[in-house]
């Protein structure tokens, strides 16, 4: 079954644990864990940044929320437009520069580009990208060690380098042949990429990644079946690698259910964990990971399916309370504090996640104002 237009253009979410690569005195520099005492000319300036953001992109802009040390969120400090119907994906390289694929008619055949105030989180449009005749730039993926932007195309995954400007060159050797993908990610550890393949049976895209160039290389295998031996149609959507890059994870929109694989960390080789897949809620399709927990949207039940996983195996257990009645067509996970977020007609609804069960409760201030969101990216 074809996707709809809705389930096409919903629930893009890229949450690496980016690296920083600027300081106030020019010293590399990882973020902060959301503290807002780091500033130009403390005595911990060149070891984090003054402020995290969430970028949450859809009906025609872009807006930026700063983050605080427990998850919620401020007023946005930055909102970009240019009268664009919605974003598609959207990545950071080295919290200096957002890209997000846009749209210019019926596909998104653009990818903008806008430079970051670390302190204030507002953005300054630069020189984009136009791809081709009939590409556009779905689900991305950054890659900061390489400088790198990994980018789903209908039948292909696109490379760009960015100079120390942003601006965006294909990488010698891209585009990447696949099979209809709209959906990728990236290792924590940047050595893999990960591209859901739409084709039937359905399955998943495996790349590793020269570490100097970015360059990718199709792994002996890929793609990697969702169901091994099956004919039927999965129709796999949005896909994740948990905090450790030992496990993938990804909806089966069709078949309702949750597929998790584990990676083989010498190849980047996707072997299904045991039981797998996993049963989920009615069309499953947004998915996020904190910790050994996984959430997956339910869009037409106005649910979240919650599960636990076991770090060895990958095995996925239903949480208690499991699932939640929460009506999301995007989801993400703050990589510094136990908070999922989830758009919602409300706005951006955050829940803190019990370490221990996985239960959600709202947080306080929660739901926050925003336009209907079809991406989330984390800046820190």
């Amino acid at each position: 079954m074809p996707r709809t237009t809705v389930e096409v253009f919903a629930a893009l979410v890229i949450v690496p644990a980016l690296l920083m690569l600027g300081a106030c005195g020019g010293a590399g520099r990882i973020a902060c864990p959301l503290a807002s005492s780091c500033s130009c000319g403390s005595s911990n300036a060149d070891a984090c940044r003054e402020q995290v953001f969430l970028y949450a992109g859809g009906s025609g802009q872009i807006n930026g929320f700063p983050v605080q040390s427990d998850g919620s969120l401020s007023a946005p400090a930055s909102t970009t437009g240019g009268g664009l119907s919605s974003q598609r994906g959207m990545a950071s390289l080295g919290g200096q520069f957002l890209y997000a694929g846009t749209n210019a008619g019926d596909f998104a055949n653009n990818i903008d580009a806008w430079s970051i105030n670390e302190n204030t989180g507002a953005l300054t449009g630069i020189p984009g990208y136009s791809l081709g005749p009939g590409d556009f730039a779905a689900g991305m993926a950054a890659n900061p060690v390489s400088q790198v932007i990994y980018a789903a195309d209908m039948g292909q995954i696109d490379a760009f380098k960015a100079d120390a400007n942003g601006a965006l060159t294909p990488l010698p050797g891209s585009p990447y042949p696949t099979g209809s993908n709209l959906f990728i990610t990236v290792d924590p550890q940047y050595r893999f990429v990960y591209a859901t393949d739409d084709d039937p049976p359905g399955g998943v895209f495996a790349f590793t990644i020269n570490g100097t160039t970015g360059a990718l290389a199709a792994v002996p295998g890929s793609p990697f079946l969702m169901v091994p031996g099956s004919n039927g149609n999965t129709l796999p959507a949005q896909v994740v690698v948990d905090s450790s890059g030992s496990f993938v994870f990804t909806p089966l929109t069709n078949s309702n259910q949750v597929a998790a694989f584990a990676i083989t960390p010498s190849t980047g080789a996707l072997t299904p964990v045991p039981g797998s897949p996993f049963a989920a809620g009615n069309r499953p399709f947004a998915i996020a990971t904190a910790n050994n927990f996984v959430y997956v949207s339910n869009p037409p039940d106005s649910t979240i399916s919650g599960y636990s996983f076991d770090a060895a195996t990958g095995i996925l257990t239903p949480l208690a309370n499991s699932p939640f009645g929460i009506a999301a067509s995007a989801l993400a996970t703050n990589p510094f504090a136990p908070v999922l977020y989830a758009s919602t007609a409300s706005g951006i609804e955050a829940y803190t996640i019990d370490a221990q069960s996985g239960n959600l409760t709202p947080l306080a201030g929660s739901p926050y104002p925003s336009p209907a969101v079809t991406v989330f990216t984390f800046v820190p």
